[in-house]
């Protein structure tokens, strides 16, 4: 008997995880920035005081590595704070404030995208974009028959293929290790920004480096460069989600 299809519904986990990141302009009101350690992991400390999110909830990371990742972002801003300059910052601050109310939405999120998945889905033409495309994709789908025991389907062009209930149920199977707040937030952090959550789950495990993950869910566009030149502006945006992408792999990988 053939597979049932499975077609999960989706929530934008990550959009309501930083709807309370929305904040005016604030002078830097502080000198020093440090980590202390607490109950439940390591604190950010403004001038020795406790610091705050949004929500006006502890910033306390899991690890020390993060902790620390978090204070040097703050140590390092000039007199107006930037939040666009601290990527660790906000991803705990959606963490504490937006996915640790909602674990289950922001999983069914993740799923959501692997039941769409970039790498699923293929160009007809031309020939040397089709390689390019196997030559990124494939493995990620070998990586995730071999090791999650997920077989996923591949298709060309923009019509949507079911994926096989099987599948699906391997990768939320592999998801659940990542049962944290900060660890959740960091997969969905880095699927929105890739496409892909089974490269995220694969970056997440440190079964492929960032670069490579972040070049991989780029080929269409560097193929579309090669073609036809660079635009300034959309390389900026892509390199500041890169520094995202870059920020969320390393705090996947800290907790």
């Amino acid at each position: 008997m053939s597979e049932e299809p499975y077609n999960p519904g989706a929530f934008d986990a990550k959009r309501a995880a930083q709807a309370n990141m929305r904040r005016p302009e604030i002078k830097r009101f502080y000198k020093e920035a440090s980590i202390a350690e607490v109950e439940g992991g390591y604190a950010l400390r403004l001038d020795g005081r406790a610091a705050h999110t949004p929500r006006r909830r502890p910033i306390v990371a899991p690890t020390r590595p993060v902790a620390e990742l978090i204070a040097a972002e703050w140590a390092g801003q000039g007199p107006v704070i930037d939040p666009n300059a601290m990527p660790a910052t906000r991803l705990v601050h959606s963490a504490l404030d937006g996915v640790a109310d909602a674990l289950a939405e922001t999983r069914a999120e993740i799923v959501r995208y692997a039941g769409s998945d970039l790498v699923c889905y293929r160009a007809s033409e031309p020939a040397e974009l089709i390689s390019w495309q196997a030559r990124a994709y494939d493995p990620v789908l070998d990586w995730a028959s071999e090791v999650l025991g997920a077989r996923f389907a591949v298709a060309e062009g923009v019509m949507f293929v079911e994926q096989p209930r099987k599948a699906i149920h391997a990768f939320e199977a592999a998801l659940a290790r990542h049962d944290g707040p900060l660890a959740l937030a960091a997969v969905s952090s880095l699927t929105s920004l890739s496409g892909s959550a089974l490269m995220a789950l694969m970056v997440a495990r440190g079964a492929l480096a960032p670069d490579e993950a972040w070049r991989a869910a780029h080929v269409d566009e560097d193929f579309q460069i090669l073609k036809w030149g660079e635009d300034e502006e959309a390389a900026e945006r892509r390199r500041a989600r890169g520094q995202e992408f870059e920020t969320a792999a390393r705090i996947a990988l800290s907790v």
